[in-house]
């Protein structure tokens, strides 16, 4: 009796087991496993990841998700977006680039200041538009490690000789020192880094052809979403505002020959052919209020706390109103080494020079008038404005200026190269029907 009962108690055992087994294989067939769409060296990218990436930037985009042709082109510009991606945070792995939770959620708060949001706002904001707060945390950091493997790569590798920079200030001084901006709008048509003559012709002969569409009254930014391989495609290739000294001189010369709303022939470089359309255009010289200013600076001590630096100031401010020296006061009592043996004289400022406290102090002040005591993260103050002036500071700050812009020219056509070097030396397979038409 007792072994018939072991036998029944098994046979229950082992049909429940097949039960569960039955309703487990049921569940997966209603629900199918993630799959491959692409292999990136030894990644890969799943056809979840992919979907829930478009799906983003449709939102962002405010994409009509019934239009197929606008569904397919964007298709295809997030998935080389998310293979160049791949490739460039397996490179940032091997060099031990990373961000931690600490600086993520720092950059995260600035991204929330810089829109007028608090965190929480930012969160709800994105919770409105479909976008989860994860993905949007996790594609922050994955942005910012690019960006720092960008920075090792390619931006300090970058060299400018004492000769480019003159080069560049002698050309603004032919200019008559034009600070000229731009607003342009770009495609690109790629061409391999050893094109041939026939890959040459194939690219000329497709940039020609959106030329003539665009010129038939074809939407630029649609047709950079859609064909350009430029990194601003997503964007509808809007670069943004650059200076003439940002661009290529074979740009400039382009749209220099151009009015606001055309778009230039075909421009040939070692990336391709590009397709500029000029937005806008916009010429200003650099004209900047300054200030010369004199100040008293206490510092606070364990024997002097800001109640007493406080009240020397005030003392002093009285004195001075009484007809004393205020550079004599100044190189008595100042504990500003640098400005105390020039009577507290700060020399000529350009905004932007001093502390936010200080400055706007400065600003609020009328000419020789002196401020009460005041507090910065230096110690205490008061404050004379002696005059101020009207300069043009075009000349002066043209070296940096030139510096800056030859660096960024520079850096953007060697980002290209670069990005499109290390796509051709990955190995990418595309698994099912993702692979793009060429």
């Amino acid at each position: 009796m007792k072994h018939s009962n072991n036998l029944k108690d098994k046979f229950i055992f082992c049909m429940t087991g097949l039960c569960l087994l039955l309703t487990s294989q049921s569940i997966s067939a209603q629900q199918p496993l993630d799959k491959i769409i692409a292999v990136i060296n030894d990644d890969v990218i799943t056809q979840n990841e992919f979907d829930g990436r478009v799906s983003d930037f449709a939102i962002q985009l405010k994409i009509d998700k019934n239009s197929e042709k606008q569904m397919n082109a964007l298709r295809k510009q997030v998935l080389e977006r998310m293979i160049l991606s791949r490739i460039q945070m397996q490179m940032a792995g091997q060099f031990g680039i990373g961000i931690d939770d600490i600086n993520l959620n720092r950059m995260i708060e600035q991204i929330a200041e810089s829109n007028n949001m608090t965190l929480d706002q930012l969160k709800n904001t994105l919770s409105k538009d479909g976008i989860s707060f994860a993905n949007f945390r996790e594609q922050t950091r994955e942005d910012l490690i690019i960006k720092q493997l960008q920075q090792r790569m390619v931006a300090n590798k970058i060299n400018i000789s004492d000769q480019e920079i003159q080069r560049f200030i002698d050309n603004n001084i032919n200019k008559n020192n034009k600070n000229e901006k731009f607003l342009i709008h770009h495609i690109l048509i790629n061409t391999p880094e050893s094109a041939s003559p026939e890959e040459l012709s194939k690219a000329k002969e497709k940039a020609n052809r959106l030329l003539s569409e665009i010129n038939s009254g074809a939407d630029f930014k649609t047709l950079a979403m859609q064909q350009s391989d430029g990194r601003n495609a997503l964007k509808g290739g809007n670069l943004g505002w650059r200076s003439s000294n940002e661009l290529p001189e074979s740009f400039v010369t382009a749209i220099s020959d151009i009015n606001v709303g055309e778009t230039t022939q075909p421009i040939q470089s070692a990336s391709g052919f590009h397709l500029l359309k000029l937005v806008d255009r916009s010429t200003n010289k650099n004209i900047v209020t300054q200030t010369l200013a004199r100040h008293i600076l206490i510092r606070t001590s364990k024997q002097r706390n800001d109640d007493d630096a406080r009240e020397l100031l005030s003392q002093l401010k009285q004195r001075i109103e009484q007809n004393e020296d205020f550079s004599k006061l100044a190189e008595e009592y100042s504990q500003d080494p640098g400005s105390k043996i020039k009577g507290g004289e700060l020399g000529w400022a350009d905004p932007g020079t001093f502390v936010t406290e200080f400055e706007d102090v400065m600003n609020s002040l009328s000419k020789n008038e002196i401020s009460d005591p005041f507090r910065s993260q230096f110690g205490w103050h008061i404050l004379q404005v002696m005059d101020r002036r009207q300069q043009d500071k075009t000349q002066a700050t043209l070296k940096s200026q030139a510096n800056r812009a030859i660096h960024k020219r520079k850096y953007d056509e060697e980002l290209r190269l670069w990005t499109r070097r290390i796509r051709d030396e990955a190995y990418v397979e595309y698994i099912g029907d993702m692979k793009p038409d060429n």
